[in-house]
């Protein structure tokens, strides 16, 4: 399980004269930042609308909340998968089929039958998995020295129209009696928008696959799997806990803040400016990876310890719910910029990145979606918030050590 060191982080795979020529670069930019508004906004569109999708169909709390859960296990599930099927369709292909079965399953979720609501939302949590995997390693190939820059303004901008899915969920279902269905509709023009300014780029088939069958891979050799690497290791656990606590905090912020005398409105509002600071820890992080493309190491210890202040700074005190509400969204959207950005960073070539991802993010999905379980198990067992806040800083605490690890300047060896 050794690991490759380099006065840069990377290899020479990643000099831009090894990958191979980009068709129209602004354009397929403008492509991967419109998939990006893909990303979450059909997810976050969902939970303000919870309370009219209950009051329709008539399914209990539990049943409801599993619309923004099953999404989570479909990236846990199919995260492993999406890199074979880029081997077979080729990166671009399986990016447009991904535009494609996304826009399918907003559609069908938002038609007046139950099991398509259900259907959909599996369908769409496939596509948006296998958006995942491949964005990463995309990058990685066509812009080997601005990945970490353009991962933060892709985040930024899966983060605003996360926002402004969330913000506009209740005006948009306020049009009509059936509104939630129209609110969850209006996401699939993003897709369609999205597959539109990508489609150029289906001209092209490049497959990420490591041997002598692929002609485009620098590394014809054989290669180290990520699964076999401490690195891989070490990068697929960061993921794991900073997607623990960023849903985490999705689920169960505004309860504990309303437990300690916030209103639901403002606990709601405070959730909103979490999403919207998100945008510009965003957009930080990738400016401070393209200066610190090498070591990511002190990057990982401005970034990783801020939950831990911010979760201790509401418990003790709660005042400054706003201050902590920044602070969370400022963490919580560094990280996912900085892990998504180690898929390229801590690999040899595209097509080992495209592998660390769908390790990283099939095990990182994994605990996303028990986390909030396990935080509502341990507030139900102790009938307080004490234990479960204890053991997200405790997960928090993980990360750091993780982030640092991760943040060193190496790359997955490839034999």
């Amino acid at each position: 399980m050794s690991e490759t060191r380099t006065s840069t982080g990377l290899t020479d795979s990643t000099t831009p004269a090894a990958a191979p020529q980009v068709l129209r670069p602004g354009l397929l930019i403008a492509g991967i930042l419109l998939v990006a508004t893909n990303m979450r906004a059909s997810i976050t569109v969902v939970g303000p609308l919870l309370g009219d999708v209950r009051s329709e169909l008539h399914i209990s709390a539990a049943a409801a909340s599993a619309l923004i859960s099953l999404p989570v296990l479909c990236f846990a599930v199919f995260s492993p998968i999406a890199p074979p099927i880029a081997n077979r369709l080729g990166m671009e292909r399986t990016l447009g089929l991904a535009l494609v079965l996304l826009t399918v399953g907003i559609l069908a979720r938002s038609v007046p039958f139950t099991p398509a609501l259900w259907g959909g939302t599996v369908v769409l949590g496939v596509a948006i998995a296998a958006i995942n995997v491949v964005l990463p390693a995309l990058l990685k190939r066509d812009f080997p020295a601005r990945a970490g820059q353009l991962t933060g303004a892709y985040a930024a901008v899966q983060s605003a129209a996360a926002a402004a899915a969330s913000g506009l969920a209740v005006p948009i279902a306020g049009t009509t009696e059936s509104g939630w269905r129209i609110a969850f509709g209006v996401s699939a023009g993003l897709s369609l928008i999205g597959l539109a300014v990508f489609f150029p780029q289906l001209r092209r088939r490049t497959v990420p696959k490591h041997g002598v069958a692929a002609a485009l891979d620098p590394h014809p050799s054989e290669y180290r799997s990520p699964w076999r690497s401490w690195l891989g290791w070490q990068v697929t656990i960061f993921m794991g806990t900073q997607s623990t606590l960023y849903y985490v905090v999705l689920t169960w912020w505004p309860t504990v803040e309303h437990s300690q005398g916030f209103n639901v409105a403002t606990a709601g509002l405070h959730q909103g400016l979490l999403q919207i600071s998100g945008i510009v820890g965003s957009v930080m992080c990738g400016m401070l990876l393209h200066r610190w493309h090498s070591d990511q190491r002190v990057l990982a210890l401005c970034v990783a310890p801020l939950p831990i202040v911010a979760i201790l700074g509401q418990f003790a005190w709660p005042q400054g719910a706003i201050l902590w509400n920044i602070i969370i969204g400022l963490s919580t959207s560094s990280t996912l910029v900085l892990a998504l950005a180690l898929f390229g960073l801590r690999t040899s070539h595209h097509g080992q990145a495209a592998a660390l991802s769908g390790m990283a993010q099939s095990l990182g999905y994994v605990l996303a979606a028990a986390g909030p379980m396990v935080f509502g198990l341990l507030h139900d067992a102790t009938g307080g918030w004490r234990a479960p806040l204890v053991m997200v800083v405790a997960l928090s605490a993980v990360q750091v050590v993780v982030a640092y690890l991760a943040g060193r300047p190496r790359v997955i060896g490839v034999s």
